[in-house]
């Protein structure tokens, strides 16, 4: 089945979501099971208490089902998240964050909030740190012009958010510029 033109631009969240769920993460299983292998890989053995890396997926689903415990990635603390508000806030440049923090944080804190250290204060910096990142978006796609757009250290959903205003913005400076390879 094909899609409609105007959803042939960019890509849902819930798909990004789909898509970050191959990231791998740390998982303390609570059963016991041999290497087993997926379309996407090999994983395990499982045998508690031992720390074992899966992808997102499979440590939702085991979380699901009570098997096991997510262990929250380095970056998802309180006082990281309040370093990267600070660059935020204070600097041009975008702070420095894994590519797909959002859908990562959102699964993390919807699957599992009881084996993060307080959720609550995590989904309150993550909402200030977005919005800090969204306004910087808008001023800089203020800024854009016919030669340069650099906006490195955005993340998957900013950049998708960001899509559909820079393609037709791009459409309408391509026709606005003329070519500089030609003379007139």
């Amino acid at each position: 089945m094909s899609l409609p033109t105007t959803l042939r631009t960019f890509v849902t969240p819930s798909e990004l979501e789909f898509v970050a769920c191959q990231q791998l993460v740390e998982i303390v299983p609570l059963i016991s099971m041999e290497r087993t292998a997926f379309i996407s890989g090999a994983y395990g053995p499982l045998k508690p208490p031992n720390r074992v890396k899966v992808p997102l997926w499979l440590a939702i689903n085991l979380k699901s089902k009570k098997k096991c415990h997510i262990v929250p990635p380095s970056w998802l603390t309180v006082d990281n998240l309040k370093e990267r508000l600070e660059e935020e806030t204070t600097n041009n440049g975008f702070s420095k964050l894994p590519f797909r923090y959002i859908e990562v944080s959102k699964l993390l804190l919807d699957i599992a909030p009881d084996d993060i250290e307080n959720p609550d204060r995590l989904r309150s910096l993550l909402k200030d740190l977005r919005e800090a990142r969204q306004a910087k978006c808008r001023s800089g796609l203020s800024q854009v012009d016919h030669s340069e757009l650099s906006l490195p250290n955005l993340c998957s959903m900013e950049l998708n958010e960001i899509r559909p205003f820079f393609i037709q913005a791009m459409s309408v400076l391509t026709q606005l510029v003329p070519n500089s390879g030609t003379n007139t």
